[in-house]
């Protein structure tokens, strides 16, 4: 993966968990910040395996997934 791709993913990841923060209806708010931090998961194995970055959003996608079927 190139270089300038991984940074979009990173940028794309932080827009998504930003725009995560500024909802108020809670299944929106935790589906795009699902989406973040799975980008934010990528970009950590795209960028060198930043395990500080893969591991504390892989778990918080855990944590998304599980709260989104629980709801349902």
């Amino acid at each position: 993966m190139t270089p300038e791709i991984t940074n979009y993913i990173g940028y794309a990841a932080s827009i998504f968990v930003v725009i995560s923060f500024a909802l108020k209806d809670i299944k929106k708010i935790r589906i795009l910040n699902l989406i973040g931090c799975a980008f934010f998961v990528l970009y950590g194995f795209f960028n060198g395996y930043l395990w500080p970055v893969i591991i504390p959003n892989g778990i918080l996608c855990f944590i998304q997934v599980y709260h989104l079927i629980k709801k349902t």
